[in-house]
Parts: structure tokens; sequence; C-alpha cells
């Protein structure tokens, strides 16, 4: 019921509110049960979220920030290409163009208007990372050998891959030509239309129970209350301007560092980022395309504000965000952009760097960085062609309580991948995955550790593709505390003629070869003599460390 006009009463705003985000978690789950690939289905690669009519986020599910705030403004863009009043019950809009979605090909970002009684009532969105859309090198994520995004892959415009519930045949029948996997591309996709479809019967429900009035009033509540809370916690944080910088290690073998700069402003119940004095963008795969450098200094600032509280339009509005066009956190086309990936947790760190003096207890020190590598070539026993993926986490940086996390994603909800989901699927047998002691940075908390994974190939003439990072410069500490390890990858490790690998490179390798990925430690929080010796001997109990 509506208590006063435009105004719904606490609980049901609440049960609407619950009912929401319940709809983007069933969706997911949906996603995740039906995927056909390792990195949907075990990794949890994918992201949820539901708008409304007016095409603002609602709630969204506990994936990956990196595709929700891209989703904000994707959705504008199949709004812009397909009017509302055009859609019928039964469409399904696809795009994965890097500059109208989440930055990359790979991503596929497939929209489905939800209808009650006839009436367009909002969209249920999900985004899945694809193995493989074509491109130089399997998994379409090559950083080396690439000027342009034509090398990368096959780029689709917003199109609807099913029309009043008819499946667009030729454009299907386009995607799957453009693929090395197209069984695994196709069953993804429909994968996630029909996770949508059951966010929609869910939409309609909650319409049916509470009528369209009160349903509408809630979201407009909760749109605003959002932004009444993040404002009241900017507001608190003192004034001031904050910088900060890092760098990337590379964008391919023998280049130079890539220098991330930030200026983050406060100013009253309003927050500017500005990512002025970074580098040009790139002539390799590694620039991040704006939506995609938007998403994760959103979610930086959401964590630093108000981590429990509702993510939804509302959020967005107190924070400005700019980048210079040109630089390759906002590359002009066609630049490439398939690593894009490579850079998000370095510009959630950044944005954490600078403003660990004005909330020193809500920063955590920088993280391992993942390693997302592919590869890809014909398996000899299943007697077809196959694209491995790999995601790998380390561990997270330390923060003013605890220390890090062990082999935890951060600061994306993905999850590292079984090693029996990746033995199932390709021609790999994993022999090694564990900690490395000593390589999370010391402070009062110490940093995570970095994590080993080393995987034997059992395919010939394999096309491998390196993306991590932390080679040349260790994860940051804060507040006194030290950096983390460095990372490397090995082939071959400890065999004669063992070589190690740069973190974005491009390589072939033969049939019993050993990849090791050893990642960075991260960083620690405070000064390491402030250490309870009773933490550090439960360390070296444990094998976490040997030497303090």
């Amino acid at each position: 019921m509506v208590s006063e006009p435009g105004r719904p009463d606490p609980i049901t705003l609440g049960v609407v509110w619950g009912a929401l985000r319940s709809i983007c978690v069933e969706v997911g789950s949906s996603v995740q049960r039906t995927a056909y690939s390792i990195q949907a289905r075990e990794g949890q690669d994918f992201s949820v979220a539901v708008f409304d009519a007016q095409g603002r986020m609602s709630a969204q599910g506990p994936y990956s920030p990196g595709h929700m705030g891209a989703m904000n403004f994707a959705i504008g863009n199949f709004i812009n290409a397909f009017a509302p009043e055009a859609l019928r019950p039964g469409d399904t809009l696809l795009l994965n163009d890097p500059q109208l979605g989440s930055g990359h090909f790979p991503d596929f970002l497939v929209a489905q208007p939800c209808f009650w009684r006839e009436r367009l009532v909002g969209f249920g969105v999900n985004l899945v990372h694809h193995t493989d859309v074509g491109g130089s090198r399997p998994g379409s994520q090559a950083v080396e050998g690439i000027f342009d995004w034509h090398q990368e892959g096959l780029r689709i415009p917003p199109v609807k891959i099913v029309e009043e519930g008819r499946e667009n045949k030729t454009a299907l029948d386009i995607i799957a030509a453009n693929s090395r996997v197209p069984g695994n591309v196709l069953g993804d996709l429909r994968s996630q239309r029909a996770s949508l479809r059951v966010g929609e019967q869910r939409m309609a429900e909650l319409y049916e129970r509470f009528g369209s009035e009160t349903v509408d009033a809630c979201v407009e509540a909760m749109i605003q209350q959002t932004e009444a809370r993040v404002r009241e916690r900017i507001q608190a944080m003192p004034d001031g301007e904050y910088r900060f910088e890092d760098f990337m290690d590379d964008c391919g073998s023998g280049t130079d560092p890539l220098r991330i700069a930030v200026l983050v402003t406060v100013s009253g119940d309003r927050i500017a980022v500005d990512f002025a004095g970074s580098d040009p963008q790139t002539e390799s795969g590694l620039n991040s395309y704006f939506n995609y450098t938007r998403s994760y200094v959103y979610a930086a600032l959401k964590c630093l504000t108000d981590p429990f509280g509702p993510m939804n339009a509302g959020a967005l509005r107190p924070i400005e965000i700019s980048a210079p066009e040109g630089c390759f956190l906002n590359p002009r086309p066609p630049a490439g952009g398939g690593p894009r990936a490579a850079i998000c947790t370095r510009i959630f760190e950044v944005i954490l760097g600078a403003l660990a003096g004005a909330v020193p207890d809500a920063v955590t020190a920088a993280n391992s960085h993942f390693c997302n590598a592919t590869f890809g070539a014909w398996d000899p026993v299943r007697k077809r062609r196959f694209v491995g993926y790999e995601l790998i986490h380390g561990g997270t940086g330390a923060r003013a309580a605890r220390d890090g996390c062990e082999a935890m994603s951060s600061p994306y909800n993905a999850a590292n991948i079984p090693i029996e989901a990746v033995e199932a699927a390709t021609p790999v047998i994993v022999e090694r995955f564990e900690f490395i002691p000593d390589t999370g940075g010391r402070g009062r908390h110490r940093g995570g550790l970095g994590v080993r994974r080393d995987v034997r190939i059992l395919a010939e003439n394999v096309k491998l593709t390196n993306l991590s990072e932390r080679r040349r410069f260790r994860p940051f500490g804060v507040l006194g505390g030290e950096p983390g390890a460095l990372g490397r990858t090995v082939i071959n490790p400890g065999a004669p003629g063992e070589y190690e690998i740069g973190g974005k490179a491009s390589v072939d390798l033969r049939y019993g070869d050993v990849v090791s990925f050893q990642l960075a430690g991260a960083g620690g929080y405070g000064d390491p003599a402030e250490r309870d010796p009773a933490l550090v001997e439960e360390d070296r109990r444990l094998g976490l460390i040997t030497r303090w």
C-alpha cells in the first residue's frame, strides 16, 4: 500500500527492495546452473541487474562491479537503439560494442524488456564473459600484436537476437561463425536469455502483487534514499584534493610502464575523480574504454562511502568522473581493449591510495593481481578445438582491522576456478595450486599471500596469452605497511631450460609444457612493528611465513 501519494510505507518498501534483489540473485543462479563455460559456471564471471522503465538501475546482484557500472550506461544505449514503445513481449536485445557496453568484445550484454499486462515496466540485464569471440588469439584477449579492435574479434552493435519469442537465426549464425568454440558461445547466450525470462516472470509477479503505482513509488524512494545516504557519507569526509599514482607494468614485452594518475576532490556532498596525467592510449590491446574505467571508480567509492547500503542509480549521482580523451583510460576508438580486465584492479586501488589519508579506516592496501590467461589449440583426446580460460586470484590487501585474505577475488566477486572443472573442460593437468609463503606485505596487518598454480598442457601447438600484472611494481602498502612480493610466470619451472615470460606475453607451447602462474602478494597495512606477536607466531605455525 502507498501511505501517501508517491511515498510507500517502510514495510512495503523493504519487501519490494528485497524482491528486486532476490530477482537478481535468481537470474544469476539460473545463469550459473545453465551456462556452458567454466568461467560463468564456476568462476562466476557474470553480472545481473534490474532497471526501471526509464533505464535507471533499481537493484543489482552480488556480482562483478565492473559490469554493473557499465550497465548503467549500456541500458541507455539499448533505449537509444530501440525506442521503448517499439519493444514487444518476447524481445531480447544484445550488444558487445566496447564503447557501449563493458569495454571488450567477450562481454555479451543481454537486456530483456519486462512487460506486465502489456506494459513495459523495466528491464532485466545480465552480462556473461564469453569464452572466445574470434580475434588474433584464442580467448580474444591479446595484448601484444594488437593495434585496433578489428583484430580482437566480432563487434556487435545493439541487435534483437530474439524478436517476439523467435530467435534471430541469422544473427546467431554470424556469432557462431566468428568463435573458435561456437557451442559454448551459443549455449551461454541462450543461458543468458533463459535466465532473464525467469527474471521477467518474477517482475510481473511483483507488479501483480503490489500494482504499478506502489512498485514504481518504491523504486523512486530507493533511488532517492540511496543518493541521500551516499551524499551524507561523502559530507562526513574531510574536504580536499587527494592525489595518487601507480603504474601498470607494461603493455607487452619490452614496453614502458603505464602511469595511472588520479586526483580525487571531495567538496561538500560530492566527489570528483579526474585521471588527467595518465598515459596516452596504447597501440596494443591494453586500454580501458571509459564505461569500464567509470565502473571501477564507482565500485571503489561505493566501498568507501556506503558499502552496506543498496546499490542503484542513486549511488552514482554524487560522483563525477573524467579522463582525458585519448588516454589509455578513455581511448579513442578503434583502440584495442580486449584485455582491459588487467586494468580494473589498478583503477580501484588508486582511488583507495588517494583517499587513504581521508578515510584511513575504510581503505585497504593494494591487492595481489589476478591472472586471466587464455590458451587454445586442438584437443587430441576429444578431437575438437578448445579454448582454455584461467582465472586465478591471490591475496587481498590488508585492512585497518585485520589481515588480507588468501585466494580471494578483489575488487570483483569472481572465484578461483576449481581444478576439477579446468581439467574436465580442457586437456590440462593442474600439478600445483598453493599459497606462496612470505609474499604478503608486512604491516600491523599482513597482506594476503600470492598463489601459485602450475598447469601442464596436454595439447600440441598451444597458443597462450598471458594476462597478469605486478611484475615490476609491487602491490603497495598503506599507512606504513610494506608492499607485497612481485609475481611472475615461468615455463617448465625447475626443468633444464626453464624460462620466464612477460605478464602480457603471447607464446606458443608444446605438448607437456608446464606453465607456472605465480601471483604477487598483497600490501600490508600499518607499521610492521605494531603487529601482534601472537599473529606472527600463528602465521609461522600455518606455514604462511618462514621469517618476519
